[in-house]
């Protein structure tokens, strides 16, 4: 199989539901928005609702964090990329970024994703054929450049006295 790189999520609009008193898209539905495009590459390699149901195994976020780049309102179409930046036999590090339908950018998110046997549930190695796809995946994207948002702490950025 030949992954796309970056992997592009279909279009995804913002729904009434969610927009906070302010007017714009609540900052928890940007991740719902991440999930929802990150789901789509995960069914790439394999993982999804048959992978859980029939192996009783699943991916679990272990981290995930978001930078909020420009506002989103009702009705606005995004899509969401995925970047596999790293894996091992249990875990993998990927980036995202929300795409809005117009060509800006408005918001990025990195995560960190476990491989979960549902028995424990504890984390567990991958099987050989969901292995192979996931370094897969991590192949098409090796020669991607990586945002310099990846990696960022967070804090209060000081200028020295």
């Amino acid at each position: 199989m030949t992954y796309p790189a970056p992997f592009v999520s279909s279009y995804m609009e913002v729904k009434k539901d969610w927009i906070d008193f302010n007017g714009h898209l609540n900052m928890a539905f940007y991740g719902v928005l991440f999930d929802q495009g990150a789901d789509q590459a995960f069914s790439l390699m394999g993982f999804g609702p048959e992978y859980a149901q029939t192996q009783r195994h699943t991916t679990y976020a272990a981290e995930f964090h978001i930078c909020y780049v420009r506002e989103l309102h009702l009705g606005d179409r995004v899509r969401a990329s995925f970047q596999m930046l790293d894996h091992d036999d249990r875990k993998f590090h990927f980036y995202q970024e929300l795409w809005h339908e117009d060509g800006w950018l408005a918001a990025t998110g990195e995560g960190l994703s476990l491989h979960i046997d549902m028995s424990g549930p504890r984390v567990a190695p991958y099987p050989p054929e969901i292995a192979v796809k996931v370094a897969q995946m991590q192949a098409a994207h090796a020669d991607l450049p990586v945002s310099e948002r990846v990696g960022r702490p967070i804090g209060i950025r000081r200028k020295p006295a």
